[in-house]
């Protein structure tokens, strides 16, 4: 990606010369967070595409337009122009915002574009001109994945040569190299068996503009892994993203494998969060570091928690937006459900860290989200609870410092946890959103849709069919 070098128009025509480009790839993301393309010859892209767009069909994607207003135009950013590593023939790809054909507005269900209003909006309040969002997502490799279900049946299958469940199975020969479970956290080759395609992976990643700090074999049995990058500013923190998750899928599909950021697709281990280092800054200085407040905060830092904190029970139904997140966010292991913060607990929801003791690197890590989220508005909806935090001067209460675990019960009783399940995250959403609403960042529309899409086409599916593990338990009663 190309924005940190400001490109206009014509450097992306003239990087299409300099490169053979003979496609050019238009992609968006939808609102459900499923990034979307097409693509058209090298001859078709202008300089005046770049503001009259690329017409396209928007009725057939999830919570969009209507069969009937379905035309729609995408409007390529310059700035995020990137050769595509895996296209066969020199593909350059394009982010773009939508717009309607017509009036040529803003479309409002188009995530990048409510993440350039949470921006704005938070420029017009005057608290700070800058957010950044370090991202950290973890994600599974497996070698085969097969599911399905019906009427009358049910089932899914996932398997990995480095799976401990594999260590009887006869590989001709079996090494036994297999993390065990819970164990998967930096063992060398080769019991870490994915080393080198996490490194290719990186590489990838640094030819197509995102700058990686380092790779490593997460906690969990079966090729779980985390790739961390360098943070950036709130659109093209969503847009970095995105390309991450293509890159990562696929390089492993070069390779005969298959990654998934689903937050927990395996019992009994540990599932992938997506945790979000954030701070905000006004004029180069950054607002959360201070002298006098917890571990180093600003006073303006912990109103900043004060939000995250008071909105979280709404705002994870954005940032864990999956009936399968819910599996992973469950009281009583590692997962940071405890809505409180602290500089060491990781089972708190804003954690602050501190192995970085410099002002510029003062920040807050809400641990809550994980990756199956729309990144755009996952940050979007952070940055919108930490300036509510923040205008209306929340007190996030004293930190929380102790073993959670623990805890006598009665003590227990005071810290409040996320929501457990994703209706009841929905619920918290439909009763507190207005914080949302400034602005006109997120919409009343945009709110009634993703409430409605979820509770039909997810909610539903689900409550309404059974699991094998209800006939495990059922069957013979």
């Amino acid at each position: 990606m190309a924005s940190e070098k400001n490109m206009t128009p014509r450097d992306v025509l003239k990087l299409c010369a300099d490169r053979g480009v003979k496609c050019v790839d238009i992609r968006f993301n939808d609102l459900i967070g499923t990034w979307q393309h097409l693509t058209v010859p090298i001859s078709q892209l202008k300089e005046e595409s770049f503001e009259n767009g690329i017409a396209f069909d928007g009725s057939s994607f999830r919570a969009w337009r209507s069969i009937h207003e379905s035309d729609m135009l995408a409007v390529p950013d310059p700035r995020t122009a990137f050769i595509d590593p895996f296209m066969k023939e020199p593909t350059l790809v394009l982010i773009c915002n939508i717009v309607d054909p017509i009036t040529h507005q803003d479309y409002g269900r188009d995530p990048r574009n409510i993440a350039r209003k949470a921006e704005a909006y938070m420029r017009s309040t005057g608290i700070a001109d800058t957010a950044f969002f370090g991202p950290e997502a973890e994600f599974f490799v497996f070698d085969d994945v097969r599911f399905d279900s019906g009427p009358n049946f049910a089932f899914y299958e996932l398997d990995s040569s480095e799976a401990v469940w594999n260590t009887g199975r006869d590989e001709k020969p079996n090494l036994g190299y297999k993390p065990r479970h819970k164990e998967g956290y930096f063992p060398v080759p080769p019991m870490d068996q994915l080393q080198d395609l996490r490194t290719e992976m990186c590489m990838n990643l640094e030819a197509c503009g995102l700058s990686v700090e380092r790779h490593h074999h997460e906690v969990a049995t079966a090729g779980q892994c985390e790739i961390n990058y360098r943070f950036g500013e709130l659109v093209r923190a969503g847009d970095q993203m995105m390309v991450f998750k293509y890159i990562v899928k696929n390089t492993a599909r070069k390779h005969n494998k298959t990654v998934t950021f689903m937050p927990k697709p395996l019992f009994g281990d540990n599932g992938s969060g997506m945790h979000v280092h954030f701070s905000i800054w006004k004029k180069g200085q950054n607002l959360m570091a201070g002298e006098k407040a917890y571990a180093g905060l600003s006073e303006t830092a912990l109103h900043v928690i004060g939000g995250l904190l008071k909105h979280a029970p709404a705002l994870v139904a954005i940032s864990n937006p999956t009936t399968n997140s819910y599996k992973r966010l469950v009281p009583g292991f590692e997962a940071p459900v405890n809505l409180a913060y602290s500089a060491r607990n990781r089972s708190a929801c804003c954690r602050i860290p501190v192995g970085d003791s410099r002002p510029e690197a003062k920040r807050v890590e809400f641990r809550c989200p994980d990756p199956s989220s729309n990144p755009y508005l996952t940050f979007s909806a952070m940055l919108m609870a930490a300036l509510d935090g923040v205008q209306n001067r929340i007190d996030p209460g004293q930190a929380l410092d102790k073993d959670i675990y623990d805890l006598p019960p009665e003590e227990k009783a005071h810290v409040p946890n996320t929501p457990g399940s994703l209706e009841a995250a929905l619920e918290n959403l439909e009763k507190d959103h207005e914080w949302l609403l400034k602005g006109d960042v997120f919409t009343e529309d945009l709110i009634a849709t993703w409430i409605d899409y979820k509770r039909k086409k997810e909610v539903d599916h689900i409550r309404l069919r059974p699991t094998p593990q209800e006939f495990a338990l059922y069957f013979d009663v």
